[in-house]
């Protein structure tokens, strides 16, 4: 029967031991494997002995490894699965490093997922489809996304939607006033809000346009495209600076209004 001769500290790796049976070196382990299995100088050891203390070996670099990825913020299961695989850790260490990992509830995506979506509520601008959709990408299921959106409740959409709204409105505040609009539902609808709650949001705003500023922006406008059109005959340059500038969010009372005084007809 082998027998253990020496358990000896590696200078190099804190917390990891080189084991020598019969004389020679075996082996190394970690200080947890080394506790777990009881070693001792003078222990027998048998092959299938050996094997166990190799694979615990082989589970205890994995689970560090994983804490180490876990150390600066959450992650979910497939992240962590991800991240050992990368590290080339064959798969069924992996499953057993996850054994370990639910046992000490270091793992837990129902966690991660209401974590995630209560931080996008309080420092974030994003809907339920963007947040679902992240959740996604990190492996969370269908379910864990359903119930950790349950807190997500329609107020709060509303208080952050509309946050969102105002930036944009501001980003936005020297476009024609339908294009400003149009292009905030848009910013809405990208961030994850649906169609009703964007138009909810845009309403709480109470935007009206600035007269003065929307007649200096048309005519702006409807000069270059004026111009653009020189070329065409009277009706049809008419009808495309018409055209183009209702594409752009302006009032068709407006453009009238604008070709009229430039000489042409408004019909």
């Amino acid at each position: 029967m082998a027998v253990i001769t020496m358990i000896e500290a590696q200078k190099k790796n804190s917390g990891r031991y080189n084991v020598y049976v019969d004389g020679a070196y075996a082996f190394p382990v970690s200080e947890s494997v080394l506790i777990d299995f009881r070693l001792y100088k003078g222990m027998e050891i048998t092959k299938d002995l050996e094997t166990q203390l190799v694979d615990a070996d082989n589970v205890s670099k994995a689970y560090n490894r994983a804490l180490d990825y876990l150390s600066n913020q959450l992650r979910t299961e497939k992240e962590i699965h991800d991240k050992l695989v990368e590290l080339e850790i064959p798969e069924e260490t992996i499953t057993l490093t996850f054994q370990k990992l639910r046992e000490l509830n270091l793992v837990d995506d129902a966690h991660y997922a209401a974590s995630y979506v209560r931080t996008m509520m309080h420092t974030g601008d994003k809907g339920p489809r963007v947040i679902r959709q992240h959740l996604r990408q990190k492996g969370v299921g269908e379910k864990l996304i359903d119930d950790a959106l349950v807190l997500y409740t329609p107020e709060d959409r509303l208080a952050v939607g509309t946050a969102a709204a105002e930036k944009l409105a501001k980003r936005y505040h020297r476009q024609a006033f339908g294009t400003q609009q149009q292009k905030i539902r848009q910013g809405l609808i990208t961030r994850g809000f649906n169609n009703d709650e964007a138009g909810q949001m845009i309403a709480s705003l109470d935007l009206t346009p600035d007269l003065d500023q929307q007649h200096e922006l048309l005519v702006k406008q409807g000069e270059k495209i004026w111009r653009r059109y020189r070329a065409l005959s009277p009706s049809e340059r008419k009808y495309k600076t018409k055209q183009t500038l209702y594409r752009k969010g302006f009032q068709l009372d407006d453009i009238s209004q604008w070709l009229a005084d430039l000489g042409e007809s408004a019909e």
